[in-house]
């Protein structure tokens, strides 16, 4: 996929301003550069996953048991932690 949906830019908007920027963030930064199967792996996330549960996941207080997605909450801490650092 070579252009980001309005769609997907929608799913990133979540009910707490932190999943927000982070998610946010990271779609306009990153996502393009995942291959196919890491964007729908983050699509996944985005619809499986609820509010409180990618909050805990991006915060570090708990962790899931899904490796893809675990694995995308990696890439997603990491972006946020060396956005700026270039």
């Amino acid at each position: 996929m070579n252009t980001i949906s309005p769609h997907l830019r929608w799913a990133c908007r979540r009910g707490m301003l932190e999943l927000d920027i982070l998610l946010g963030n990271f779609l306009e930064e990153a996502y393009l550069s995942l291959s196919e199967q890491g964007q729908a792996i983050f699509v996944r996330l985005l619809t499986e996953a609820n509010d409180q549960e990618l909050f805990m996941w991006l915060i570090g207080k708990e962790k899931t048991r899904d490796a893809d997605f675990a694995s995308m909450i990696e890439k997603i801490r990491y972006h946020a932690e060396h956005r700026h650092s270039s």
